[in-house]
């Protein structure tokens, strides 16, 4: 009865167009889900960046940089729709977007995490200042919800993000990589906690040339993790 009252006063809104969702027991417009590029084959066996070269098995990323996760899975093409669906689920408090967003990467990969086998899902952290000021890390509300789907624990503190970095938007690989230089640190009283910790995923929402996952997967290799793999909603094209 509640929900239903509530469903009245603050009908869903769709995470693309951001009208309200017809049918209402849609989470967003059919129409506007179509609309989205799901990333098919070819993809990069290691990052799921989708390649145009059918014989070639990475994208240019992985083919020229040693990235020390294992693999990595993205449901869609970061384009200007979900840009801007990202950008209000991060901004601007549209947290229930997030119940669309793991749904549709359920539908696709439940069972490619689950094979996986991960003792546990580590959401990448934002800084305690933007956590001030934003209220919530988004990668934290999707790997809560990935992890109740699947049972699989959240350690949604392990990896802290020490210094408050620059946007990475507009730099170059280059200058990811030294934005991010020593930008994570693990709590070690919670690496002592979970010390049975040996395949980790990371959760977080976009994915572009990977130097911030290449961060954390470094920090959690040095302390004893052996594989690190990935799940993003997004990931760019072209880099």
């Amino acid at each position: 009865m509640i929900k239903k009252l509530l469903d009245m006063i603050y009908p869903r809104r769709c995470p693309i167009c951001g009208d309200i969702v017809t049918p209402k027991n849609e989470k967003a417009c059919p129409d506007c889900k179509a609309s989205l590029q799901v990333i098919k084959e070819p993809r990069c066996k290691k990052c799921s960046k989708p390649i145009e070269n059918e014989e070639k098995e990475y994208c240019y990323d992985c083919e020229t940089k040693h990235f020390h996760y294992k693999k990595g899975y993205a449901l869609w093409v970061y384009d200007k729709r979900m840009r801007k669906s990202i950008g209000d689920f991060k901004y601007y408090n549209r947290k229930e977007y997030a119940d669309f967003y793991v749904e549709e990467l359920l539908k696709y990969y439940d069972m490619k995490i689950k094979e996986i086998g991960a003792d546990a899902l580590v959401p990448v952290p934002i800084h305690k200042s933007k956590l001030r000021i934003r209220g919530y890390n988004q990668a934290q509300i999707l790997a809560l919800k990935i992890g109740k789907a699947l049972d699989i624990i959240v350690i949604d503190d392990l990896l802290i993000r020490d210094k408050r970095t620059l946007p990475q938007k507009g730099l170059n690989d280059k200058e990811r990589l030294k934005n991010l230089t020593q930008a994570f640190s693990i709590d070690k009283s919670k690496m002592k906690t979970y010390n049975h910790i040996n395949k980790v995923i990371l959760v977080d929402d976009i994915y572009t040339t990977g130097s911030t996952i290449e961060a954390c997967a470094n920090v959690l290799h040095q302390n004893g993790v052996s594989e690190v793999y990935f799940v993003s909603l997004c990931i760019g094209k072209g880099f």
